[in-house]
């Protein structure tokens, strides 16, 4: 058996630096497997992480691995290659690519949203055109995963739904999460949200945050969270929050003093009787609190 490497490196070129296409192989005859084997060894982005005879080992191995990639028979005794795909949820289908010995299965193969179908015996080239057409549409899926999930963090820090793609595109969407009345904090598994005008001054403790909020009584509640002073500040407006100290972040409507001391630094007073030093090194955001 020959393998075209040229045809090879020229597909696979372009896509080492990325990861490896976790693989099965589904077929009932033990040879068809073993060839396929063979012929996947060659490419350094697939990685084969299971081999099945039959279409409910097929369904349970997906479920259990997670594969991106199957190759998949389309004859088998019991559960065919189709019945398996309908037992196979949506949010757990690899891309799937037919290995047929009929080429009149192609059709319900695309009908099947299949990424492409070799025919048996299978042809070196055309086994590097269909590797070809898996790694543009995984590049396409995770593409879309990553996107999807910058568009729920975006919506979770606005307190919205998760944001479409042209919400979040505009050229005023970090200033308008800027301005918006709540501040969305993830703090391990939960995400507290804290209303901006109820804080009145933010600090550092090592690893934590401890948010100075209003509360029932004159010393307010104090929220401590798991997160950073640099993570905060990269939600809220500069302007309205400045940072006063490498350790402080203050809402500048809640000021209701600044006052000079030796060296170049300052105390503010916020309005809840607090007072906060000014640094030298922050000496320049004095004008945004009075």
């Amino acid at each position: 058996m020959s393998v075209d490497h040229s045809a090879q490196n020229a597909q696979d070129g372009p896509m080492r630096a990325s990861r490896r296409l976790r693989t099965i192989i589904v077929d009932d005859e033990p040879l068809a497997r073993r060839g396929l084997e063979l012929r996947l060894a060659s490419y350094a982005d697939i990685e084969l992480i299971g081999q099945y005879g039959n279409g409910a080992a097929a369904i349970a191995a997906v479920h259990a691995q997670h594969p991106d990639l199957m190759f998949l028979d389309v004859q088998m005794p019991g559960v065919d290659g189709f019945e398996t795909l309908r037992h196979i949820p949506t949010e757990e289908m690899p891309q799937v690519v037919f290995v047929t010995a009929y080429d009149h299965y192609a059709i319900r193969a695309f009908e099947a949203s299949a990424t492409d179908y070799l025919l048996k015996p299978v042809d070196d080239g055309r086994l590097a055109q269909a590797l070809a057409r898996v790694r543009q549409a995984q590049a396409q899926r995770d593409a879309g995963r990553h996107c999807a999930h910058l568009l729920g963090l975006l919506g979770e820090l606005s307190g919205r739904a998760p944001l479409r793609l042209d919400e979040a595109l505009r050229p005023d969407a970090l200033e308008q999460l800027r301005r918006d009345d709540k501040l969305a904090i993830r703090d391990g598994q939960r995400t507290v949200r804290v209303s901006l005008a109820s804080i009145r001054w933010i600090d550092a403790a090592g690893d934590y945050m401890c948010i100075h909020t209003d509360g029932d009584t004159p010393a307010g509640t104090t929220l401590i969270l798991r997160a950073t002073l640099r993570e905060l500040e990269k939600q809220l407006d500069p302007q309205r929050f400045p940072r006063i100290h490498r350790s402080t972040i203050v809402n500048a409507r809640r000021v209701v003093e600044l006052r000079p001391h030796t060296n170049g630094e300052g105390f503010v007073r916020l309005d809840c009787g607090q007072e906060l030093k000014l640094s030298r090194r922050h000496r320049d955001k004095a004008a945004l609190l009075i």
